[in-house]
C-alpha cells in the first residue's frame, strides 16, 4: 500500500478527522508536489506521538520555532514512507535510538496551520501541514539528545500535565486524541 491508499483507508474518529481526510485527499490528487515544500500552500508531514510503554508519559521536545513543547515530526521531503519520516524524525530530535511503533497504522489525521516565520535567514510563508500522526513507543530510561537545530529541550511529560494550563486548547484536543488512541490500541492487542 502507498501513502495516498493509507490515508484513504484511515478511519476517522471524528467529525473534525471526517473534514481534515477529505481535504488532504482532495489535495493530495490535485498537487503533483504534495509530499515536498515545493507546495507552498500545503504538503504532507509526518509526526510521531512518543509514549513509554505503560502510556503513562509523552516524549516531547521544546520545538525551536514554535517555542513550545510539541510532539517530534517533520516534511516527507518526497519520501513516501510516512511511518519512516515519523520514526526517523522522532530518533533525530529526541537522540532516543530504540524507538518502535505502536502500530503501522495511521493514529491521526490533521491539518495543522503554520504562521509564517524565518527558518535558517529564510522566510517561510504562512502555509499547511498535512499531518499523518503515528503512536510510536520507547523505554523512558533511554538517553535523551537535544538536537540544537530542531528544539531546545527533550523531556518526558507526564499525560497529567498535558492540560490548558500548560497547553494550548487545540494541543490540549491533539495530544489527547492521540493518548486515548494509544489506549485503545493497546487494549486491542492485550484482547488478541
Amino acid at each position: 500500500m502507498n501513502f495516498k491508499d493509507d490515508i484513504k483507508n484511515y478511519q476517522p474518529i471524528n467529525e473534525q478527522e471526517i473534514q481534515d481526510q477529505k481535504v488532504i485527499i482532495q489535495l493530495i490528487e490535485q498537487s503533483p508536489h504534495i509530499l515536498t515544500r515545493d507546495n507552498y500552500v500545503a504538503h504532507i508531514t509526518s509526526s510521531g506521538f512518543i509514549m513509554n510503554p505503560t502510556l503513562t508519559k509523552v516524549l516531547m521536545i521544546h520545538h525551536n520555532i514554535m517555542k513550545k513543547w510539541a510532539w517530534t515530526g517533520g516534511h516527507a521531503d518526497g519520501e513516501s514512507d510516512l511511518l519512516a519520516v515519523a520514526l526517523k524524525e522522532a530518533r533525530e530530535e529526541t537522540g532516543v535510538k530504540d524507538i518502535q511503533p505502536l502500530s503501522s497504522q495511521i493514529a491521526s489525521l490533521d491539518i495543522l496551520p503554520v504562521s509564517s516565520h524565518f527558518k535558517n535567514g529564510c522566510y517561510v510563508n504562512t502555509h499547511l501541514h498535512l499531518s499523518v500522526a503515528y503512536l510510536l513507543i520507547c523505554d523512558e530510561n533511554q538517553p535523551l539528545k537535544i538536537c540544537e537545530k530542531e528544539n531546545s529541550g527533550v523531556e518526558w511529560i507526564d499525560i497529567d500535565m498535558i492540560n490548558h494550563q500548560y497547553f494550548s486548547e487545540h494541543d490540549v484536543y491533539l495530544y489527547h486524541k492521540l493518548i486515548d488512541r494509544a489506549q485503545k490500541e493497546v487494549e486491542k492487542i492485550r484482547w488478541k
